[in-house]
């Protein structure tokens, strides 16, 4: 029983699991547009809403993906780490919740609860935000840097090089990106995989 549950779950995995560079949507050097939306609270958030920000790690996520899941206690640690720095974690979910309704908002509320979001998790019911930014995965970051008014992307793609498990991580790619940020200096590594399950659109 133990086996077969093993292998129903790496079914699963695999066949929401997807490799991909970013295609459509902004590229590292892009300006993003902001976005104005829903909260966990109900409240209303935008990136020109938050102005102590020096950038943002913008995340799409969502609750069911089993790749969200394993990155979930990930992205709240960037936030503790580099919100302090001017760089605090938005996550977005642009999930079709009507065949996902793990995914809805009511839910959402749930989970930033049980696992104490230090970040807002935002509803991308039109999934427009989603779409403007080319995401594709869940989860799948845009580090954006504030230059002026703008809001420029500075880096794209995945977290690390190992979803599976922490320990093994060797490559911090979006960490890196943010050291060479915080440092005055160029990111070296603009864009990445990102490893997740698709984004679950609205037929």
């Amino acid at each position: 029983m133990k086996k077969l549950f093993s292998f129903s779950l790496f079914l699963v995995i695999l066949g929401c699991m997807a490799f991909t560079f970013s295609t459509n949507g902004y590229e590292p050097g892009a300006e993003a547009t902001d976005f104005d939306l829903k909260n966990i609270n109900g409240s209303r958030v935008s990136m020109s809403s938050m102005t102590d920000a020096k950038g943002f790690i913008v995340v799409f996520t969502c609750n069911h993906c089993p790749f969200a899941k394993k990155y979930e206690n990930r992205i709240i640690a960037l936030d503790k780490k580099y919100k302090s720095q001017g760089y605090p974690v938005i996550a977005i979910n642009p999930n079709d919740t009507f065949n996902y309704p793990e995914d809805a908002h009511t839910e959402m509320v749930k989970r930033a609860k049980d696992k104490n979001y230090t970040f807002p998790y935002l509803v991308d019911e039109t999934q427009q935000v989603a779409k403007a930014f080319g995401a594709a995965k869940t989860p799948h970051v845009f580090l954006i840097q504030k230059e002026a008014e703008k809001f420029i992307v500075k880096y794209t793609g995945g977290i690390d090089n190992n979803f599976e498990n922490v320990d093994k991580v060797t490559k911090k790619y979006l960490e890196n990106a943010l050291d060479e940020l915080i440092a005055g200096k160029e990111v070296t590594v603009k864009t990445t995989k990102a490893v997740g399950c698709m984004i679950k659109w609205v037929e």
